[in-house]
Formats: C-alpha cells, sequence, structure tokens
C-alpha cells in the first residue's frame, strides 16, 4: 500500500480532469480524459474514479488489463494552484453499476460537474448518464515532478522506477502513419495539453506530458523534457484535449499508433477518435444523452455485459 504527502493530496483532491491510461492487448496504451471528484482513501491507499455506462470500451480495456494510470497534468479550472506533475500507477477494479451515483456523492458530485438534472424531460433523459461503473485504483506508485512540463528529479513514493522499458517489435502493417498525420499534428497542437503514454518496463502505463512540434514524411514530431521519453520504437497513445470548467465544452483527439524515440520523436498515429462539444450547456445535456444510448447499443451489438453481473 503507498500513501502520500499532503501536497499531493490537495491535487488529488482538487484538479477538475485527470488522464486515465489503460494497456491494450496489442501491449500499446490508450488515454482518455475523466472527470476527477475527488473521492479517495488515503489510510488504504486507494483513488475512486467513475465512468458513464456509454464508456463501456474503456471498462472492458481495464477488465482485460487492470494495470492502470492516472496522470493530474493540469490546474485548470481546478481548486488548487500547486505546480506538480503526479503520475498514479496501480492497479485498477471495476464494480457497479451504481444507480444516481450523484446521490452518493452529495456536494462532491456539484463541485466538479452541473447539478443533477431532475423533472421528466431532463431527468428522465440523462438518467442513464448518472448510472456510473466504479473504477477503484490500488495504489502501487505516486511518482511527483516538480512542474506540469516533467522537468527536473522525479520524487517516487512505493517501489523505485523500473529500468526502461525494451523496444518492441514493428507492428505486422508497419509503423508508419496510417492516417493524414499532418493534419492530426494541426489538431493537437493547438490544443492546451498532450500527452504521450506507453506502457512501463513493469507493465503499468507511463502518461506524461509532450509538445507537438509540427510534422514531416515520418510522423507527428514531439518534443518532451530531456530523458522523459523511452529510446527505441514501441506502440503508444497520444491524446491531446482541452476543457471548460465542469467540462461544459469539450474537444479530445484520442490516438493509437507507434512512437519512434528518434532523435528526433517521432509519433506515427494509426488510429483516431475525435469530438468537440461547444460549451453550451443545452448541448452537453443532449449530446451526453445521445451517448449514453449510443453506447448502450454498441455494448450490446458486441455482447458486453452493462449490469455489473456478467
Amino acid at each position: 500500500m503507498v500513501t502520500w504527502p499532503d501536497g499531493v493530496d490537495e491535487i488529488f483532491g482538487s484538479d477538475q480532469a485527470v488522464m486515465l491510461a489503460g494497456v491494450t492487448p496489442a501491449r500499446g496504451v490508450v488515454q482518455v480524459p475523466v472527470t476527477n471528484f475527488g473521492v479517495r482513501d488515503r489510510d488504504a491507499g486507494t483513488l475512486t474514479f467513475n465512468s458513464a455506462l456509454g464508456g463501456w470500451k474503456k471498462l472492458e480495456r481495464i477488465k482485460r488489463d487492470p494495470h492502470v494510470a492516472l496522470a493530474f497534468h493540469t490546474r485548470a479550472h481546478g481548486y488548487a494552484d500547486r505546480p506538480e506533475y503526479v503520475l498514479v500507477q496501480g492497479t485498477a477494479t471495476v464494480t457497479g453499476p451504481v444507480a444516481d451515483y450523484p446521490e452518493t456523492l452529495g456536494a462532491g458530485w456539484e463541485r466538479f460537474d452541473l447539478p443533477r438534472a431532475t423533472g421528466p424531460v431532463w431527468g428522465r433523459w440523462l438518467r442513464d448518464y448518472y448510472v456510473r461503473m466504479l473504477i477503484e485504483v490500488a495504489v502501487e506508485r505516486i511518482v511527483v515532478w516538480p512542474d506540469l512540463r516533467c522537468a527536473g528529479a522525479p520524487e517516487v513514493h512505493g517501489p523505485p522506477l523500473p529500468a526502461p522499458p525494451a523496444a518492441q517489435a514493428a507492428p505486422a502493417k508497419g509503423a508508419g502513419p496510417r492516417l493524414d498525420h499532418t493534419r492530426a499534428a494541426r489538431s493537437a497542437a493547438r490544443l492546451p495539453d498532450a500527452l504521450l503514454g506507453w506502457v512501463g518496463g513493469d507493465g503499468f502505463p507511463v502518461s506524461v506530458p509532450v509538445r507537438v512540434d509540427g510534422a514531416d514524411e515520418g510522423g507527428m514530431r514531439l518534443d518532451a523534457a530531456p530523458g522523459l521519453l523511452p529510446e527505441g520504437g514501441r506502440r503508444a497513445g497520444l491524446t491531446a484535449h482541452s476543457f471548460t470548467r465542469y467540462i461544459i465544452g469539450q474537444e479530445q483527439h484520442v490516438h493509437t499508433g507507434w512512437l519512434d524515440g528518434g532523435p528526433p520523436v517521432r509519433y506515427a498515429p494509426h488510429t483516431r477518435v475525435a469530438y468537440r462539444m461547444p460549451p453550451s450547456r443545452l448541448a452537453r445535456k443532449v449530446g451526453m444523452g445521445v451517448a449514453m444510448r449510443v453506447g448502450r447499443r454498441s455494448a450490446a451489438r458486441a455482447g458486453v455485459d452493462l449490469t455489473g453481473t456478467g
């Protein structure tokens, strides 16, 4: 069990959004931003997040491989102004579903999200959105860098950092870009936060900040603090995103692909999932209701049980 100091606990209880990194069957990483509600048990060494049922692919990925990482990478719209970048690595357990999860958090829900919708129209439309699966992370290691660029030597709580991971064999379909990477680079570069994730030497994901510095024929060019990125080639995930207070407006560009440790460091995107939601409360309510219904239908087609019984 790993405990953490007061400064880290302040960040855990204050950040609006964090990056959740999970391991793919091919030993790559997918990173998705999630809303933080500050739920943690310092004595037990656990952090608890939640997911709407529409995010079933994320939940299935965690069930297949419970090694996860949580990157507390931005203070935007949060309640603390501390400078540290905090990476949590641990083992996740998915439980639920919990009906009307906002009710269990009370004021803690409205600290990070909009008040729960009620009534015959919006209450009914968003009923599925308020049903939540819980992701409890048993913390194995906490890595704290002194600033949000991850420059300087980190402080480690828990087991020492493992040796750098070995390079991976290139994919059978090739390591180069499989989509318009120049356009992807432009989209990622204009967003305030971009994080790169890969599987570390002990099987836990690593997620760190990078800057997208254009593109060339080999892929998107990346820049990061010295010594932060691994050498050699490997599967990796790149996610760039932005959000407003209470996540009313948001934009996400989630990639999987291939990292060439360089120099120069290049990222070749293979897949892309992207969306943009305007900073409108009405648009968010409509969008969340639609997303839950689409997610439930896609889960049913894939034969995935969202009742928590299978």
